[in-house]
């Protein structure tokens, strides 16, 4: 029998949620913790998906010889630190998006990884989702690509709270959070993904009351292929348009890059075909079976690295061009995490 890979979950909001059910359907594991900075606070979480561990104090959970990996889905600013403390003392590391805040810190975790022989991966859950293998061999029918369009527009549900004057984790720009990390991460990560590093970059945010990037765009130059990358990305609206790309022979639409349900190809000789249909209520359970397997030895995760690398490149110069925030080094994130 497989090896059950267990893990300790670090952060208890609702994507912890989500990654606690998922896992209840994931092959070969399960979550023998919980870490929280109070004590009540990862009970309540532990009570709910019954997990029999709570651990306030990091260190102690580190040397816990039951847990094989963690799955980090603190804020922004704690992932780095947390990822390297967590392989630093033998575990493997699942961690949210954005694995970290910057490219040198994702560079230095990686080497982190190679050097300790623990997997490292990024929780981005559209690498490892049914929909994309069939989206990549969808391009090869529209012929030459000339402009590409990913969107993931959603108006947060914490936003009403900050309008009243309510400012969350969500709209708290001081612990790493902005639009581009939370939710442009996802279409950005997509075209590089699909596309590779742009030559160049433009584009502009749309910043609220706190100095918090509510919304932005970055558009992406490709001049050798011949066309473009809009990347469009909001917490303060909702998106109406799928995720579009157009070719010189026909047309493919992408519902939700996040959950993609339904894939569309148009031909420019007109009509429609549905080339990928799905209703599955959790495809986190595609990062975590993928995962377990990569903690097995079943299948390698370099190549992943690879992509979130490259993407944070590109993340690390979208904030630089429009002003989102200073970009960190890999001496940043709170050392007393």
């Amino acid at each position: 029998m497989c090896k059950t890979v267990r893990f300790c979950i670090l952060g208890t909001n609702f994507i912890s949620d989500l990654f606690a059910e998922a896992v209840i359907a994931a092959e070969g594991a399960s979550i023998c913790a919980v870490y929280s900075r109070t004590q009540a606070t990862g009970q309540a979480f532990a009570d709910r998906h019954g997990i029999g561990k709570v651990y306030t104090d990091m260190d102690a959970m580190l040397t816990d010889a039951s847990i094989d990996a963690v799955y980090i889905a603190t804020p922004n600013r704690c992932h780095y630190p947390m990822a390297k403390r967590a392989l630093s003392a033998g575990k493997h590391v699942l961690c949210e998006k954005p694995m970290t805040e910057c490219a040198e810190q994702t560079e230095e975790l990686i080497r982190l990884s190679e050097t300790v022989g623990r997997v490292l991966l990024e929780a981005m859950r559209p690498d490892f989702d049914p929909a994309y293998p069939v989206l990549r061999e969808a391009l090869l029918r529209i012929g030459r690509i000339r402009r590409v369009e990913l969107s993931f527009c959603q108006y947060s549900s914490r936003y009403d709270r900050f309008r009243r004057g309510e400012v969350l984790n969500a709209f708290d720009p001081t612990i790493g959070n902005c639009a581009l990390a939370d939710i442009g991460i996802y279409p950005l990560h997509m075209a590089v993904s699909l596309f590779g590093e742009p030559s160049a970059l433009t584009g502009a945010s749309v910043f609220l009351s706190n100095g918090f990037e509510g919304a932005g765009q970055a558009l992406l130059s490709y001049p050798a292929q011949g066309y473009t990358v809009c990347v469009s990305y909001s917490k303060i609206a909702n998106g109406l348009h799928p995720s579009l790309i157009e070719g010189e022979d026909g047309s493919i639409t992408v519902d939700k890059l996040t959950t993609p349900s339904r894939i569309l190809l148009y031909p420019r000789t007109g009509g429609q075909e549905e080339l990928y249909r799905a209703d599955i209520p959790n495809n986190m359970v595609y990062e975590i079976d993928a995962f377990c397997s990569m903690v097995r030895g079943e299948r390698p995760w370099q190549a992943y690295l690879s992509l979130t690398h490259r993407t944070m490149r590109v993340y690390d110069a979208i904030v630089r061009n429009n002003g989102i925030f200073p970009v960190p080094t890999a001496e940043g994130g709170d050392k007393n995490i």
